[in-house]
C-alpha cells in the first residue's frame, strides 16, 4: 500500500504589497500551523520517504517547520515545476516517484492539489474526508491518499483523511 500526502502551504502573509507573490513568507499564523501540521504527521506515523516541495519561499518555509516535527528526515527535492502547477502537472511529477518509495509527501499550491486530492477519491474514500475537502481545502490543509501500485496513475485510490489546522484540537485560538 502506498501512502500520498498532499499538504497545502500555511498561510503566508501579504504585509509588503510589493513582494512577488512566489517570494512571500509566512504569516505567523502559518508559522504555527505548519508547525501543528509536522506534530501531527509525526503523531500518526505518516512519515515520508520522499518530499516533493515547490520551491516558492511560502512552501519551502512550511516544510522546513514540517520536518523540524518529524523524527526521521525523509529525502527531498524542490521542484520549480509545483509552483502554480495544475492538478495533472503535480500527478506528473508524482509519477517520476522511485517505485521503492512508499509514502510520498507532495507541499504544494491551490487549486493544484486540491483538483488533485477530489480527483484521486476513488470507490472507498472516507465520506467525512470527502466531506471536509468539498467545504474547504485552506492553507496547511493535508489530504491523505492510499493506493496499490505504482506512483505512475495512482489510481484506484481512497481518500483516507482530510485535516485542517482548525479540525486539530486544541489549538492555538488564532490558527482561525
Amino acid at each position: 500500500m502506498k501512502q500520498l500526502l498532499l499538504l497545502r502551504h500555511a498561510k503566508s502573509s501579504w504585509d509588503d504589497p510589493d513582494l512577488d507573490d512566489f517570494d512571500r513568507p509566512l504569516a505567523e499564523r502559518g508559522v504555527k500551523a505548519a508547525r501543528l501540521m509536522g506534530r501531527e504527521l509525526a503523531a500518526r506515523g505518516w512519515l515520508p520517504d520522499l518530499v516533493l516541495v515547490s520551491t516558492a519561499l511560502r512552501t519551502r518555509e512550511t516544510w522546513r517547520l514540517v520536518a523540524a516535527e518529524l523524527p526521521v528526515q525523509p529525502r527531498v527535492a524542490f521542484l520549480k515545476a509545483l509552483y502554480d502547477a495544475s492538478a495533472a502537472d503535480i500527478l506528473s511529477q508524482i509519477g517520476q516517484t522511485d517505485a521503492s518509495s512508499g509514502s510520498l509527501l507532495v507541499i504544494g499550491h491551490n487549486p493544484g492539489l486540491e483538483q488533485l486530492a477530489r480527483q484521486l477519491a476513488g470507490p472507498g474514500s472516507d465520506a467525512k474526508a470527502i466531506a471536509r475537502l468539498e467545504e474547504k481545502f485552506p492553507t496547511a490543509a493535508l489530504a491523505r491518499v492510499v493506493f496499490e501500485g505504482d506512483w505512475f496513475g495512482v489510481s484506484p485510490a481512497r481518500l483516507t483523511h482530510c485535516l485542517r489546522p482548525k479540525d486539530l484540537g486544541p489549538r492555538p485560538k488564532d490558527l482561525g
